[in-house]
């Protein structure tokens, strides 16, 4: 196993075509490792973004992008989104994410995961890893064959087992504080809500949609998928070009970033956009003021969707079920609270997120600034989760 460069470029090639150091520092990052082995057909990059507040949790994306660059600019705001999710739902840790480049419908296999999971045990614990998009349960018992730095694991093994449910009963709270500020009532029964995406969360969230007695329109790029969940809940099919346009109550991104874009923004025709979906705004200052200037109300995405991180969370104190739940529950007054700075200090909900999460970071990152014997990192993951108070 060897870290590379992307391709073997060269530094100057990295440079001109595509400013590393520039992105890390815009993004303030503390570390980025690129991984390579290609005789497990590994290519894999992993940010850490920050560990003020411990240790950096994240999950491990597996996704064909087109080339190394996207998977850079992926990996490098998602895992500074994990930061300010940690932050803004009240956990000790920090930020961190990996991309593995693949198809996941093709290419997952035991040899791959465990070549990452060593990579990840070479970081001694400042990375901890998770499931994520392309990846699953079965992917995170492979890479723990080679590092104790994983969660997400199988409840069979006293892990959390798939995320994904408590991940959608947070997006489904954080829905209805959205309707309780923009309708007064929190009540979802009546509402048309499109869902982009029929993954895993999908599935669970239009499950509680349907059960509330919502009109449900949904699409996906894989048909089988779609037309699955679709039958499930009673669902309509709209065609994934034809999903921004719709008339709705509620336009919820489930599938990959990037769809709030100078593209799509026009034809929103929604009171709310609330989903799972990780960097849906394509730019983040520009097209968060273009929702509020437009009154679509925005439930910034890596608050709604933090159910997952709370999950998988909780397995570093001992995996309690009922407890991951009662603390996703709070994702609806975590919403609400945003939702009401932002109106009050008339700035978009993302901006508004974002300053309640560093307000935390700075207030304790001041606190650690007082020396004790737990004040080092060590390799014992049980000191390292002393270190960060969990």
């Amino acid at each position: 196993m060897e870290s590379t460069t992307l391709e073997k470029n060269t530094a100057a090639d990295l440079s001109e075509d595509f400013p590393l150091f520039d992105k890390l520092q815009n993004y303030e990052h503390e570390q980025i490792v690129v991984c390579s082995e290609p005789t497990m057909g590994l290519k894999a990059i992993l940010a850490v973004h920050d560990t003020t507040l411990g240790p950096a949790l994240g999950g491990v994306r597996m996704w064909p992008y087109n080339n190394e660059q996207e998977a850079i600019r992926d990996v490098l705001r998602l895992s500074r989104g994990m930061t300010y999710k940690a932050a803004i739902s009240g956990l000790n840790l920090g930020g961190g994410k990996a991309v593995i480049i693949g198809d996941p419908r093709k290419e997952k296999s035991e040899a791959l995961f465990r070549a990452f999971g060593r990579y990840v045990d070479s970081l001694g614990g400042r990375y901890i890893t998770a499931e994520d998009v392309g990846t699953d349960v079965q992917a995170m018992e492979w890479v723990r064959m080679e590092t104790k730095y994983v969660t997400g694991l199988p409840k069979a093994i006293g892990g959390s087992g798939d995320p994904s449910p408590v991940t959608a009963y947070g997006v489904y709270q954080g829905m209805k504080a959205c309707a309780k500020k923009a309708y007064g009532s929190d009540s979802l029964e009546g509402k048309r809500i499109s869902i982009q995406g029929a993954g895993h969360v999908s599935t669970y969230l239009a499950e509680f949609l349907e059960k509330e007695g919502a009109e449900l329109f949904i699409c996906d790029i894989y048909e089988d998928k779609v037309n699955a969940l679709a039958d499930k809940v009673g669902a309509e099919v709209v065609d994934p070009d034809d999903i921004y346009g719709l008339d709705v109550d509620i336009f919820s991104p489930c599938a990959l970033g990037g769809i709030i874009n100078d593209d799509t923004m026009d034809q929103f025709n929604c009171d709310i956009i609330a989903g799972a979906a990780n960097n849906v705004l394509d730019e983040e200052d520009k097209h968060g003021q273009m929702l509020l200037d437009k009154g679509i109300l925005y439930a910034p995405d890596y608050v709604i969707n933090a159910g997952g991180l709370i999950n998988v969370a909780s397995e570093l104190e001992g995996y309690n079920e009922e407890r991951a739940h009662g603390q996703a529950e709070k994702i609806y007054d975590t919403i609400l609270d945003i939702l009401n700075y932002s109106e009050e200090n008339d700035t978009p909900t993302f901006t508004a997120s974002n300053i309640l999460a560093e307000q935390r970071m700075g207030n304790v990152g001041k606190i650690h600034n007082i020396y004790t014997s737990q004040s080092s990192f060590t390799g014992h993951i049980g000191d390292l989760y002393k270190h960060a108070n969990l």
